[in-house]
């Protein structure tokens, strides 16, 4: 199983931003996470963080053919972003949306996802525990 697990912007910052909100860990810290969890459930992760839509784009277009699934946090692009709604279900394969917030209970405009009307499961505000669940979603 091949998962790639993609964060969009300013989640390189994690640990400096808002620690109020999103945690003291860092980007780094989640990465190692990932990792030490794909190991213990036989996957192959691949990380992936960009502050650029096109970016973000181009990845899930060359993850046809290659991954089984993808975890994706979009940031801010979640609220705004057709473009990446459009790659994920271009590429077909199964996805799952993850925050670490619960942006259900904070800003009105965060309650609008666009990835999720193709994501098969979405998962906020558990912190960096979210990627886990999402991962486990795809070996069960």
């Amino acid at each position: 199983m091949k998962i790639l697990v993609i964060n969009g912007p300013n989640l390189n910052m994690l640990g400096i931003r808002e620690p109020a909100i999103y945690g003291k860990s860092t980007y780094q810290d989640l990465v190692n996470l990932i990792e030490e969890h794909a190991k213990t459930k036989d996957i192959k992760a691949e990380c992936f963080q960009s502050n650029h839509e096109g970016c973000i784009v181009d990845k899930i277009q060359e993850a046809y053919g290659v991954f089984d699934g993808i975890v994706i946090n979009p940031g801010a692009y979640t609220h705004t972003s057709v473009a990446i709604l459009d790659a994920l279900k271009s590429v077909g394969i199964p996805a799952v949306e993850v925050h670490i917030s619960d942006v259900d209970s904070r800003e009105e405009f965060r309650k609008l996802s666009y990835v999720s009307l193709y994501c098969k499961k979405r998962i906020t505000g558990k912190g960096f525990d979210g990627y886990l669940e999402a991962m486990d979603f795809f070996t069960e």
